[in-house]
């Protein structure tokens, strides 16, 4: 009686973290003005960039919260700065080849997506600098030098294979290439075509 007790209770344990690995993400990102974006976030953005082409503001609704992002152009490099809906600083995103990861961290990535994936595509590979390794100051500053530090983060759009068919996951790496999280993402919203 208590081998099957013990063995109900590990099969709904791994149950349960296999759930707690693989969430779906629901999010949909939407243009919007400037008046629309948080004033903090506009504050923090002017105080810590300079010389910055093509900004546009965007508001993303996820299943579990609402947050802002500030996409601009800065020296030929893309960069995604997050916001809370307070316009706290979230994360900084620099859109990147695979080319500018390290070899060791690249091997590691790549390693994990042979071993989940039959067949693998890589959509986006962004370094992150999240907020919450120092003050939104030096957040700025590390990210607008481009420094790779053992802070950062990787996270990686994939169209993968699996026996279910194909579908969008989103990965996160630690800067050491380990992985950290993956959810699987919805497909892009085309509300706005017209039939």
């Amino acid at each position: 009686m208590k081998n099957i007790l013990i063995k109900i209770t590990i099969a709904a344990f791994l149950f349960c973290f296999q759930l707690g690995r693989s969430q779906y993400k629901y999010e949909r990102e939407h243009r919007i003005l400037k008046s629309q974006f948080p004033a903090q976030a506009i504050t923090n953005i002017n105080e810590n960039v300079i010389d910055f082409k093509r900004i546009k503001f965007y508001k993303e609704t996820d299943s579990s919260k609402i947050s802002y992002e500030a996409k601009l152009k800065k020296d030929k490099l893309w960069y995604s700065i997050e916001f809370n809906e307070e316009g706290s600083l979230e994360d900084i995103e620099i859109l990147i080849k695979p080319t500018d990861v390290p070899n060791d961290t690249y091997d590691k990535i790549v390693s994990y997506l042979n071993n989940i994936f039959t067949k693998y595509k890589i959509k986006r590979l962004q370094q992150q600098y999240p907020s919450n390794k120092g003050t939104a100051e030096e957040v700025f500053k590390n990210a607008f030098q481009n420094l790779i530090l053992p802070s950062n983060n990787y996270e990686i759009v994939v169209v993968g294979k699996k026996d279910e068919g194909y579908l969008d996951y989103e990965i996160l790496f630690d800067a050491n290439g380990n992985f950290k999280k993956i959810r699987t993402s919805l497909p892009p919203n085309y509300d706005h075509v017209l039939y």
